[in-house]
């Protein structure tokens, strides 16, 4: 069917947000945008992959073309999330610079841009821009650099710490960053110690927010875990299947479980004073959600004022005076 924007018109490169009908997701009304399909990055555990496949990124036909198309048929100043399925940092982007271009499209118009990734170019080529937007960074770090089973589940990924060192240009260049502790996955980054110690490195970095979450598994990412891990595999495929429970589309381990895995990242950030949230638990109350956002989308400024922005547009192109 497609996703349609105002006045029911039908969207191109631009959708909607739509974690498969969760009841659990509880991110604000959002457009994804992924300038790739596919991903190089080739995580094991990738949920994505269900409908894009597992192939290297692969660039969009005539993104900004149907990019522009797409932004009149949306509202002005809409909250947009780059990266949802399809990283929009893959060793590609350094060439082909789609995410770039989509952002010097998206950034005078005022829209509010949340950046969703494991790459590490937007601290080093994109600051420039993120810097003047309304916009804001949510890297993925999963782990510290010592642990070597995260390099053999997310294969193409930049190192954690390089991932560190990003978001930290990041804040020093006056971009908000919250950071995705996501997923947590038993036998493979769920050492409590080592969570501790991320949430308290990601603070000195000057992250602001910290959401968390499970691996929750699909029928082909536990197959592909169980292929990438050595002898933690069986014990991890053992654990989703004997004691899952199939929801919303994944297989969830249970509840008191989960809150386990979680418990060690949601006590530090409230410990460093840090904002922090839960993804698709179902976890309420102040215990497992402290923010203005489970996406980190309240993190974003404004900076540019999507209504000056459209008239300053209909100036130049000839319907103002």
């Amino acid at each position: 069917m497609g996703s349609r924007g105002r006045g029911g018109l039908r969207l191109g490169v631009l959708s909607v947000f739509d974690p498969w009908d969760s009841p659990l997701c509880v991110c604000p009304f959002k457009y994804s945008l992924n300038p790739y399909t596919g991903c190089s990055i080739g995580c094991r555990y990738c949920y994505a992959t269900a409908y894009i496949g597992v192939k290297p990124s692969t660039p969009k036909r005539s993104l900004v073309r149907r990019l522009e198309r797409d932004l009149g048929r949306i509202p002005p100043g809409s909250l947009v999330n780059i990266g949802t399925s399809s990283d929009p940092y893959p060793p590609e982007e350094e060439e082909l610079g789609l995410t770039r271009v989509a952002l010097e499209v998206l950034t005078p118009r005022g829209y509010r841009l949340l950046i969703t990734t494991k790459g590490t170019l937007y601290a080093w080529r994109d600051l420039d821009i993120l810097s003047r937007a309304n916009a804001a960074v949510t890297p993925s770090i999963t782990g510290l650099d010592g642990n070597t089973l995260l390099r053999v589940v997310e294969p193409g990924a930049p190192g954690q710490g390089e991932r560190i060192e990003a978001a930290a240009a990041a804040v020093k260049a006056g971009v908000p960053v919250g950071v995705r502790v996501d997923p947590v996955i038993p036998y493979v980054n769920d050492d409590p110690y080592e969570l501790r110690e991320l949430v308290a490195k990601l603070a000195m970095a000057g992250v602001r927010f910290i959401v968390t979450s499970t691996y929750k598994a699909r029928p082909d990412n536990l197959s592909r875990m169980r292929r990438a891990l050595g002898a933690e595999a069986e014990k991890l495929y053992r654990l989703y299947r004997e004691r899952g429970v199939y929801m919303h589309g994944y297989i969830y381990l249970p509840e008191d479980l989960r809150r386990s895995l979680l418990k060690p990242v949601i006590e530090e950030a409230a410990r460093l004073g840090l904002e922090y949230a839960t993804c698709r638990e179902g976890f309420t109350g102040r215990t497992w959600f402290k923010a203005g956002s489970c996406d980190g989308s309240h993190l974003i400024p404004t900076r540019v004022r999507p209504e000056r922005a459209l008239a300053l547009e209909r100036w130049m192109g000839g319907e103002g005076s």
